[in-house]
């Protein structure tokens, strides 16, 4: 890691915390950081621990079941799932995550779904968690396969310019949705607050969705957003009509004022130019930059009173 970044506002863990140490009050497990294309890494999907529970999935892309059991981690607090959008690669193993709920369960479990609303070309939230697990459902058999299971679901309004909406989950985590933009895929973000600590995950955003990603990401301490293209001309350009390139996103941290920055949802050809990506965010945000790979977890600091 380059000496200049050498302050870092996150801390990264490669593994877990010894066991006498007592894990970070906010963290971030990250499942998945690739995706959508072929690769060694998992496609997206992150882990919210509080106290070193994993309390909150955010997204769940293929192959984060099996990167959440190479992490060891306790999956019997999970009880609230938060889709940034319905494509296969950020949503493809919530059945995978809701079985393991119920079969390690004793009791009854409730998971709730939180997502965007739906168009012509993807259901909402609701829509898509009843078509699983509903009484008519492709995986109805999980609701007495195991402890005995409900999945409910609440959308999100997701046309852009729609205001913040809070979402009440368990426990005391503060989660707040807002709508951005992602080409013709409806799609949100979400700030989670505990205590004095914040994280916003925004899923893919196009550069139209950025102002509303920056409003939402107002003074948070991990801004965690999928870097899918190179700046112009470096990706396909109809590529740009779905994701944000480096230099924007640096803008939208610089912006929001956000404390450091989490870059996730690589492709191969990110991958290979991390040096000019993170020159091209450089050249706004002068706060943490760390790429994300498959089992990193980040602690979330909480800001100097």
């Amino acid at each position: 890691m380059c000496k200049r970044l050498a302050p870092l506002l996150v801390v990264l863990l490669a593994t877990t915390a010894p066991a006498d140490e007592a894990p970070p009050p906010l963290s971030v497990l990250v499942l998945g950081s690739g995706g959508p294309r072929l690769s060694s890494r998992a496609s997206v999907g992150n882990l919210l621990l509080v106290d070193g529970k994993a309390r909150v999935l955010v997204d769940a892309g293929p192959g984060t079941f099996a990167r959440a059991g190479e992490a060891g981690v306790d999956l019997s607090a999970l009880d609230t799932v938060l889709l940034t959008h319905l494509h296969v690669d950020h949503s493809a193993e919530l059945p995978a995550f809701v079985k393991a709920r119920a079969l390690d369960a004793t009791e009854p479990v409730h998971v709730r779904v939180f997502g965007p609303t739906g168009n012509p070309l993807f259901p909402s939230t609701v829509s898509f968690v009843e078509g699983l697990f509903g009484p008519r459902g492709l995986y109805r058999y999980l609701r007495d396969f195991g402890a005995e299971m409900r999945v409910s679901a609440e959308n999100v309004p997701a046309r852009l310019g729609s205001p913040p909406r809070a979402v009440t989950v368990a426990g005391d985590i503060a989660v707040t949705a807002q709508a951005i933009h992602h080409g013709d895929t409806p799609a949100v973000a979400f700030r989670l607050g505990v205590g004095r600590r914040s994280v916003v995950f925004s899923g893919d955003v196009d550069p139209s969705g950025l102002a509303s990603l920056a409003q939402l990401a107002k003074g948070a301490d991990l801004l965690v957003v999928s870097c899918a293209v190179l700046d112009p001309p470096g990706s396909p350009e109809a590529l740009y009509q779905r994701h944000s390139p480096p230099k924007r996103l640096g803008e939208t941290a610089a912006s929001a004022g956000v404390r450091a920055l989490l870059l996730t949802h690589l492709p191969p050809a990110v991958s290979a130019q991390k040096a000019q990506v993170l020159a091209s965010v450089r050249t706004a945000f002068s706060g943490a930059v760390t790429f994300a790979e498959d089992g990193l977890r980040v602690s979330v600091e909480a800001p100097p009173r």
